[in-house]
């Protein structure tokens, strides 16, 4: 447990330092992700983008439990 949220401890350390690079990244708006736009309503829905991002998730998961 100690090892994991040391993990997670750097890797958040790391987004916040690389957020400005990070945020130009075009992940968010991706074909397949849904944006509902009305004149007092935004509604967004990263579809296609979680789906990425879990993937990532998973293979970096099952290379650190190896």
């Amino acid at each position: 447990m100690q090892k994991t949220l040391i993990i997670l401890g750097v890797i958040f350390l790391a987004v916040g330092l690389l957020w400005p690079w990070l945020g130009k990244i075009p992940i968010g708006r991706l074909p397949g992700d849904i944006v509902i736009e009305r004149p007092n309503l935004k509604i967004y829905i990263p579809i296609t983008s979680m789906i990425i991002i879990s993937i990532i998730i998973s293979l970096i998961y099952r290379f650190f439990r190896k």
